[in-house]
């Protein structure tokens, strides 16, 4: 599968077209994700709170692929910011590894006061080299501009919820002067409102012979986005993957900016705790 890289700000690469296993059932998700590693994805992103980091594991494990040919993420659950490192080894214990690619602090929750300090905690673990990669996921200005006050290192990424209903662009637009490179959840709406229905969507789907799930995740890629659909069915995996045979105009990425509709369609990180 010929997913393009981004460098990040750590030196090392993060292929920009992934796999994510958010409420994939933890029985079914040692399959699911061998499904998506046979159809040629190399970067998984799990988390702790998913429970299904073992299945993630077994399945890296049974694949036969070289470990340094894999790039993968989990992260740091509301409930253990206290501590970081010990949260962090439970994470690879389950998932088997000797280290992560990327580890991030899954949500700010401000109200508990905790996640400045585990923010110096995952500036540790990349120290050790067991997290080639740290950064944080769903932070606003406000959080971001507090861990940056504290000097050390820039987050390599902010993992945020971003689709054409919802793209973002102030946030973007603070985060890309720092080196921060913007990670999409929920790519396609998470199924919560109909692509087909923005305006102009389908109309360029049917120009080129593709889903407006296709294309949807072309703009991402388009627009320098890291994004990891999900799909418990292989054939759909293949499909998203399939999106590197053609390219969207100026215009057609001009007409999907002008779909968004500041939708959220997940919880706000301000309700998160």
């Amino acid at each position: 599968m010929p997913s393009p890289t981004i460098q990040l700000n750590s030196g090392h690469e993060i292929p920009q077209l992934g796999f994510g296993v958010f409420q994939v059932d933890p029985v079914e998700t040692q399959r699911i994700v061998a499904d998506a590693l046979e159809v040629g994805y190399r970067h998984l992103d799990t988390a702790k709170i998913y429970g299904n980091e073992a299945g993630v594991g077994r399945a890296i494990a049974e694949s036969g692929i070289a470990r340094d040919e894999l790039f993968v993420t989990t992260k740091l659950w509301n409930d253990d910011q206290g501590d970081p490192e010990g949260a962090f080894q439970r994470s690879l214990d389950e998932l088997g590894l000797e280290h992560v690619d990327l580890y991030l602090i899954h949500w700010p929750v401000a109200e508990r006061g905790t996640y400045v300090d585990a923010w110096k905690g995952l500036q540790a673990i990349a120290e050790s080299g067991r997290a080639r990669s740290v950064g944080v996921s769903n932070f606003q200005t406000k959080h971001l501009d507090a861990i940056l006050a504290e000097g050390g290192i820039a987050p390599a990424v902010n993992q945020i919820e971003l689709h054409p209903a919802f793209q973002q662009r102030e946030l973007r637009g603070y985060l890309a002067p720092k080196g921060i490179h913007v990670e999409s959840w929920g790519p396609l709406g998470q199924g919560k409102y109909d692509l087909g229905e923005l305006t102009g969507f389908q109309a360029i789907a049917d120009a080129h012979g593709k889903s407006v799930q296709q294309i949807a995740i072309r703009w991402h890629l388009q627009e320098g986005l890291i994004v990891f659909p999900k799909s418990n069915s292989k054939e759909r995996m293949a499909q998203n993957a399939d999106v590197f045979d053609f390219e969207l105009s100026a215009e057609e990425m001009d007409a999907i900016r002008s779909a968004d509709q500041n939708r959220r369609v997940g919880g706000h990180p301000d309700e998160i705790n």
